[in-house]
């Protein structure tokens, strides 16, 4: 009976938290068919069907299959966010920051759907000149003026050479994971821990002021 008494005490769901966690289904879920199949494969029919739900029901909320993609790049980048914070990389500055950041990209984009299905899609967007290169645009934006913060933030604490330029440095290490990502795409034999460990080296050398 304890059991039972504790089971009905379980606070239900508000309409708002099952909203959230059904369009989070249908987000996961188209992820991982543009990762496995490709960036047409995320049809509305195909995503509900994988999350669970109706067809109807994925077109209601997105509206289109552009307003699906935009609505998983704002997911992919939360994602990407998230697992920053869970490796703690809150906790660095600088330099630190940067290599973590590149880091974390690295070591997880053979492990996360999400993330290597980010990348699938930008190629399907770039492929057909769809409008949703804007959105993508806007996401790498956003991940420029955070590495263009962390590296004004080592030029300030001494970490990062001060005669770099903030703006294009913070551009090259967005094209490094852009490239390398690219490359694991076409060839999944490419050995990413060879690369990871030999962008690390290179970065630490190349933003790490020189030795007078």
């Amino acid at each position: 009976m304890a059991e039972t008494s504790e089971i009905h005490s379980l606070p239900r769901r508000t309409q708002a938290e099952r909203r959230a966690q059904s369009d989070r289904s249908l987000l996961l879920a188209a992820a991982e068919l543009i990762a496995e199949e490709g960036f047409n494969a995320a049809t509305f029919e195909k995503v509900g069907a994988r999350a669970g739900y109706s067809r109807g029901l994925a077109s209601q909320r997105f509206g289109s299959k552009d307003g699906l993609i935009e609505a998983l790049i704002d997911y992919l980048h939360d994602r990407s966010e998230e697992l920053a914070l869970a490796e703690g990389q809150g906790n660095v500055t600088g330099l630190e920051a940067i290599l973590a950041s590149v880091d974390i990209y690295m070591r997880n984009f053979e492990l996360e759907q999400a993330i290597r299905s980010y990348f699938v899609a930008m190629a399907g967007s770039v492929a057909t000149l769809s409008p949703l290169r804007s959105a993508f645009a806007a996401s790498h934006q956003k991940a420029k003026g955070r590495f263009e913060f962390h590296i004004r933030e080592g030029q300030a604490e001494g970490s990062i050479s001060k005669d770099l330029d903030a703006e294009a440095a913070a551009l090259m290490i967005g094209s490094l994971i852009l490239g390398v990502s690219t490359q694991w795409l076409i060839d999944p034999s490419t050995d990413l821990e060879r690369i990871r460990k030999t962008s690390l080296d290179t970065l630490r050398r190349s933003l790490t002021p020189p030795v007078k």
